[in-house]
């Protein structure tokens, strides 16, 4: 199979000169990486080409590096099911540069692109509906960027006495701050109820 991946890839290079930067087999999987501007085309190539056929959307999903300059990779899953293969397409962005929409090749790709930016932030040009999908009205910041909070900014719940959804700053009360991540299988400092009579 690693050996059709690699004829595949260097199929694609071939005939898309130029706009596929790298073409990497690893664990019996193919990955492309690509220029943002450049995914449009590649998208379409490997959708109606004869040997690719890549006709079945998987997903869109996102990935931080904050460490790196293009901190976002934004990164399609497709299917071939005349050839029985999947491919990767990986791409890097910033904060601030938009990558081009998929939705005129795959249209399924409107929701997954709402949820990178929702999640991570990335920018899609010529989507055409680009607002949060899955946070709260109103949300501040992107939950998945390695930069977010684990306790995020705001703790939300519903006042019985308000009777509405309230929001306040995060609270962290003393028993979550003072919470024991080891499990017993491990070993703690302490005997845990029932195990004094292990010693006996």
């Amino acid at each position: 199979m690693s050996e059709a991946l690699k004829d595949l890839g260097s199929y694609i290079q071939e005939k898309l000169a130029g706009r596929v930067q790298e073409s990497i087999v690893a664990y019996g999987e193919l990955t492309l990486v690509v220029e943002p501007a450049d995914i449009v085309e590649v998208l379409t190539f490997l959708k109606n080409d004869v040997q690719c056929q890549f006709i079945c959307f998987i997903d869109i999903c996102g990935a931080d590096y904050p460490s790196r300059d293009k901190r976002f990779e934004v990164v399609y899953h497709l299917l071939s099911p005349r050839q029985n293969m999947r491919i990767r397409v990986k791409l890097s962005t910033d904060e601030d540069t938009p990558v081009p929409s998929a939705v005129e090749v795959f249209p399924a790709a409107n929701w997954f692109e709402r949820e990178v930016y929702d999640f991570y932030g990335v920018l899609f040009s010529d989507h055409p509906d680009l607002r949060r999908i899955l946070t709260d009205y109103g949300f501040e910041g992107h939950p998945l960027r390695k930069d977010f909070p684990l306790t995020g900014f705001a703790e939300v719940h519903y006042d019985e006495e308000a009777k509405r959804v309230v929001y306040k700053p995060v609270n962290l009360r003393q028993e979550f701050r003072n919470f024991d991540f080891l499990s017993p299988w491990e070993g703690t400092d302490y005997v845990l109820p029932g195990d004094e009579k292990a010693k006996q």
